[in-house]
């Protein structure tokens, strides 16, 4: 019943709209125009956003903001007089019209090829319904066609049209009938600059990827068709300039889809640039798919023509909120790295609290760093809120504090598991695995929400499986002669403190045994690492090992830890993030672990050894036990040896 009503009111608005003079229908749509862009701010939001992505670096945004305003009166404008036009008779449509270069297409069609006809939302882009029967009315000529909600509009709609001589076709119906009339000589005119969602080709549109119909290019391979563009430019009030291209599709018969769906966004760029106040700049072209705004597993991915390689591309830029713990942090590199190479025009920039910044320097996947200062959450919005906008804000953090972060930012897709009462301010809320099976390792968490953005992950997670390398409490004990042929500068770094607490914390007279026992077999110089909260346990450890130590301890910037870690030929180390980053250095870990779980937190990479013992109440996750640690103390002195020489003799080998 509401369509019906509608569809009364639109046939009553028709008709007064075409009793009318053009001229004052003209003015009255521009009048209208300036109204909506005074009061939409939705879509005065979504014209400025778009022409800021097409104009980047050639325009002012005086001159940005003067376009768009524009944009609405003569949107208006042309808008009102298509709804006369409609109604008009051709010959009376061509005292408002000129004509240039029909003869291109005319030509094809007499020489026995069929045309499909690229349109745009150019001006009155409905004239081409009203004239194209008119001047190439020899043969069949169709429109591939969207039917419309309100079904009485709609059949409305497609009556008027026909009346013209040309035929419609419902893309839901398949397109062997259109395909038909190709082969049959006719032409298919095919609106061709809409987003296509994710049936499209993702290529270049004023240099940004842009999802993009291959219809009129399979349908012009299919049929060895002839591709040419056509625009309508307003030229004045209530008059207009029709424009035809030459033919454009090369002449050799190999070209492919993907690239001449390219070179027909070219053409309309060209179009679009020639009159930019009369394209569609209301319509949301450059659309950040949900879920999958990672391009990687698109049917019909990404194509760029030659000569445009990823640095010409303007960048789809996303934010990545890193964890707040070092650990964590590192576990999740290979979801950053997943996330960059998901679409090639990726520009990554991670937020992080500033005293594990300089980490992520480490990941030449990161394309910028934001610091994030202590305290309050006013600083870190207004650091995300510099420079240009974010497209997506990825959260790696759980916590209600990282999402209001980045919504207060205005970052318009914000993407994270929906724990922690944040949900309403995310748009792609994750849910959080509820699968029974082994432990997941942290990374692989973090991993997922690279998958549900769209990024290839099986390889990731694969490599992950690989280098799951567990040690049972027992090394392999290293003879004296391989011992022998260790390096006179080796350098062992030893963190034996943890910032999470003392439950994670290997006996330290125990780790002054281990390191003294080492040092007997080899000339080891120790390098002690840690907190200033360690500084107690350093100074006990390397009074026990002597002067072939030099205590760290609370004495390094994490600038400085990475520096130290890159002299070191292996790390000895508590469960703690300096584990996770020597790891992501490429430095061998023996790492002690009791109250948490290797399966969960454990050293990515190859070439680790974990010592634990399972009893009965571990892993517990306390920060201090509160029983007999028996979990620490069932890790011997002897095991920590024998894995530290181990490690070292195979580094020999290598």
């Amino acid at each position: 019943m509401l369509d019906f009503v509608v569809y009364i009111l639109y046939r009553a608005g028709s008709a007064i709209a075409s009793a009318l003079p053009l001229r004052f229908l003209f003015a009255v749509g521009q009048f209208l125009g300036s109204c909506t862009w005074l009061v939409s701010g939705k879509y005065r939001r979504l014209a400025k956003r778009n022409v800021a992505i097409a104009f980047a670096g050639e325009k002012s945004t005086r001159d940005l903001h003067r376009l768009v305003r524009r944009h609405f009166q003569r949107l208006g404008g042309n808008l009102l007089c298509s709804v006369k036009l409609t109604r008009m008779s051709p010959e009376k449509i061509l005292e408002r019209i000129k004509i240039e270069n029909i003869e291109a297409m005319a030509r094809e069609f007499r020489a026995g090829v069929p045309v499909v006809l690229a349109l745009s939302h150019l001006g009155t882009w409905e004239l081409f319904a009203q004239l194209m029967p008119k001047f190439v009315g020899f043969v069949r000529n169709a429109s591939v066609y969207q039917k419309l909600g309100n079904r009485f509009i709609d059949e409305h709609v497609r009556r008027t049209r026909s009346q013209t001589g040309l035929e419609l076709f419902d893309r839901n119906d398949g397109f062997e009938p259109v395909i038909d009339l190709l082969r049959s000589g006719g032409g298919v005119g095919v609106l061709s600059d809409q987003h296509a969602g994710d049936h499209g080709i993702w290529t270049p549109f004023f240099g940004r990827l842009a999802s993009t119909s291959p219809l009129p290019a399979l349908l012009a391979k299919r049929t060895r068709a002839a591709l040419i563009a056509a625009a309508v430019y307003t030229t004045g009030p209530a008059r207009w300039r029709m424009v035809f291209t030459e033919r454009f599709d090369p002449p050799r018969a190999d070209a492919s889809v993907a690239a001449l769906t390219s070179r027909i966004n070219e053409v309309i760029e060209q179009q679009i640039r020639f009159a930019p106040e009369d394209w569609f700049w209301v319509h949301n072209r450059w659309k950040t798919p949900q879920p999958n705004f990672l391009l990687a597993g698109y049917k019909r991915g990404v194509h760029l023509p030659p000569g445009v390689s990823t640095h010409d591309l303007k960048p789809f830029r996303i934010l990545i909120r890193s964890s707040n713990w070092l650990g964590d942090a590192v576990m999740s590199v290979p979801a950053v790295r997943a996330i960059k190479n998901g679409r090639p025009d990726a520009q990554v920039t991670i937020s992080a609290p500033e005293r594990i910044a300089p980490m992520w320097k480490l990941v030449p996947e990161v394309d910028a760093i934001i610091p994030l200062p202590n305290g309050s959450l006013v600083p870190a919005v207004q650091l995300l809120r510099r420079g240009s906008p974010f497209d997506v804000a990825i959260l790696f953090p759980n916590s209600l504090r990282v999402a209001l972060e980045s919504w207060l930012s205005g970052i318009a897709r914000r993407v994270g598991y929906r724990g922690h009462w944040r949900k309403w301010l995310l748009n792609q809320a994750l849910p959080e695995p509820r699968k029974p099976g082994p432990p997941e390792h942290h990374a692989l968490r973090v991993l997922r929400i690279a998958h549900e953005c769209g990024a290839e992950t099986e390889q990731s997670l694969n490599k992950k499986a690989s280098n799951a390398q567990r040690s049972t409490p027992n090394a392999q004990r290293t003879d004296s002669n391989q011992l022998s042929t260790i390096n006179h500068q080796l350098k062992i770094g030893l963190c034996p403190g943890a910032e999470y607490g003392p439950a994670k914390r290997w006996l330290p007279e125990r780790f002054a045994e281990a390191a003294a026992k080492i040092s007997a077999q080899t000339s080891a110089e120790w390098i002690l690492l840690g907190i200033k909260n360690d500084a107690a346990i350093g100074t006990q450890i390397a009074a026990a090992i002597g002067d072939r130590c030099v205590n760290r301890i609370g004495h390094t910037t994490l600038d400085q830890l990475i520096d130290e870690l890159r002299e070191c030929r292996l790390l000895l180390t508590n469960d703690t993030g300096t584990m996770h980053l020597g790891a992501l250095l490429g430095v061998p870990v023996v790492a002690i672990f009791g109250s948490t779980e290797a399966k969960l937190t454990g050293p990515l990479g190859n070439g680790h050894i974990i010592l634990r013992h399972h009893v009965e109440c571990s892993p517990c996750f306390l920060r201090e036990c509160p029983i007999d640690f028996r979990c620490m103390k069932a890790v011997t002195v002897q095991e920590v040896v024998d894995a530290v020489l181990s490690i070292l003799a195979k580094e020999i080998e290598v």
